[in-house]
C-alpha cells in the first residue's frame, strides 16, 4: 500500500510539473495514472479519513483533467477563459510538518494561532481571526515550507501563485485572472474545504511605481478589493491569502494594511543552523571528525537553503571523486575538511543591505 501512495504521489508530482510547463499531453498522461493509482488504493484502505483525502485527491485531479481537455479543444473565443485557470496552480503541498521546519518558532506559534487553531475550533473566535498573512524576510529562510506546513495541517486547497502567472499584456486580463483565483477559492470554499492562496514573490505584484502602466495598478486594486471581500458580513469564510516577499519595502500601504499579521522569517540562528546540519547529513556517510557546532559557528548569515547547498555539495565531492578515480566500491565518508573547503569557497546569498532593510522594515510594521 505503501508503494501505491508513493506511486500516485510521484505521478501528481509529474502532472503538476507538465501542467505548469504547458506540455499537456504529458500532463494528461500523469493526471490519468495518478487518478488510476489512487482509486485502487482507496480499495484496500480502511481509515475513513484516509479514504477521503484520496477521493479529494481523485476529485482535484478529475476537475484538472477535464479542464485540460476541455482546452484543447475549445475555440479561440473561449481562449482568455482558459488563460484564467492558467494564473495559479492547485497543487498538493509538499508532505512538510511542523517538525520538519527548523527553528523559527514564533512564525509557526503565529500560524498556528492564525490558521490552525480557528480551523479546528472555529466557535472560540466569535470576533474572528486574521486571514491576510505576509511573510517577509531573506530568501531561503522557510516561507513557503510554512505556507506547506499549515495547507497540510488543515488539509487546505493550496493554489500557488506568483506575479508571472497572473500578468497579462492583454487589457484587462490580469484583472481577470486575479477574480478567477478568488472565485475558485470561494467555490472551494463553500464546498467545505478551507483554501490557502500563496502569492510567492508578492513584491513583483504590489509594489508602487511611479512609471508603473496602467495595467499594473489595475491589477494591484483588483487584488485588493478581492482581498478586502473576504471581510464577509455575518460569516467568516475559511479563505486565507499568505504573501511572501524578500524586499518588504517596496510594498504598497493600502496593500500592507490588508494583511493583520506580518510575520518576519529570520535567518536561521546557531541552533537552527546546528539542527539543520544535522537534518541535511543525516543520510550521509560522515567521518567521525565531523563537527556540526564548528559547522554552525563558520555558516553565521547563511540561509537554510545556504546551509542545504552546503550539504548537497559535500555529497557531490565525494561521488564524483569515486567516478573520476574509477567507480569502484563505494565513495569515501565525508569529512570535516569537504566542509572546510567548501564554506571556504561558499559565500552567503543574502545581501548585507537588503538585511539591514528587511530589519528596519521589520522594526516598523512586524506584528508577530
Amino acid at each position: 500500500m505503501r508503494e501505491l501512495e508513493r506511486l500516485a504521489a510521484e505521478r501528481a508530482r509529474e502532472a503538476v510539473k507538465y501542467d505548469k510547463l504547458g506540455m499537456k499531453e504529458d500532463a494528461l498522461t500523469n493526471y490519468k495514472e495518478a487518478i488510476k493509482l489512487l482509486l485502487k488504493l482507496m480499495k484496500f484502505v480502511d481509515d475513513p479519513v484516509m479514504k477521503k483525502v484520496y477521493e479529494e485527491k481523485v476529485k482535484q485531479y478529475k476537475e484538472r483533467l477535464e479542464a485540460l481537455l476541455e482546452k484543447s479543444v475549445e475555440s479561440s473565443t473561449s481562449s482568455s477563459k482558459s488563460r484564467e485557470r492558467e494564473s495559479y496552480l492547485i497543487v498538493d503541498p509538499p508532505p512538510i510538518k511542523w517538525e520538519d521546519i527548523i527553528g523559527l518558532e514564533e512564525a509557526k506559534k503565529a500560524i498556528r494561532e492564525s490558521i490552525v487553531y480557528p480551523s479546528l475550533r472555529p466557535e472560540f473566535f466569535p470576533l474572528g481571526w486574521p486571514r491576510g498573512i505576509l511573510f517577509f524576510g531573506p530568501p531561503g529562510c522557510g516561507k513557503t515550507m510554512l505556507a506547506a506546513a499549515a495547507a497540510n495541517e488543515i488539509d487546505a486547497v493550496f493554489m500557488q501563485v506568483d506575479a508571472s502567472m497572473i500578468m497579462s499584456k492583454w487589457l484587462g486580463e490580469s484583472e481577470k485572472n486575479i477574480a478567477a483565483i478568488f472565485e475558485d477559492a470561494r467555490r472551494y470554499e463553500r464546498e467545505g474545504r478551507p483554501v490557502i492562496i500563496l502569492i510567492d514573490e508578492v513584491d513583483s505584484l504590489t509594489a508602487y511605481r511611479e512609471n508603473e502602466v496602467g495595467g499594473e495598478a489595475r491589477a494591484r486594486n483588483q487584488l485588493l478589493k478581492e482581498m478586502d471581500g473576504l471581510q464577509d458580513k455575518g460569516r467568516i469564510p475559511r479563505i486565507y491569502v499568505i504573501a511572501a516577499t524578500n524586499k518588504p519595502w517596496i510594498l504598497d500601504d493600502p496593500f500592507i494594511r490588508r494583511f493583520q499579521k506580518r510575520i518576519y522569517i529570520p535567518l536561521p540562528d546557531y541552533e537552527a543552523r546546528l539542527n539543520m546540519f544535522k537534518h541535511y547529513t543525516k543520510r550521509l556517510d560522515l567521518e567521525d571528525d565531523v563537527d556540526f557546532r564548528e559547522l554552525a559557528r563558520m555558516t553565521e548569515g547563511y540561509s537554510g537553503a545556504d546551509i542545504y547547498n552546503i550539504s548537497m555539495e559535500a555529497q557531490l565531492r565525494v561521488v564524483s571523486e569515486f567516478f573520476e578515480k574509477g567507480g569502484r566500491d563505494r565513495p569515501r565518508k565525508i569529512g570535516m575538511r569537504d566542509f572546510y573547503e567548501i564554506i571556504k569557497k561558499t559565500n552567503p546569498s543574502i545581501e548585507t543591505d537588503s538585511l539591514k532593510k528587511i530589519l528596519e522594515w521589520a522594526r516598523k510594521f512586524s506584528s508577530a
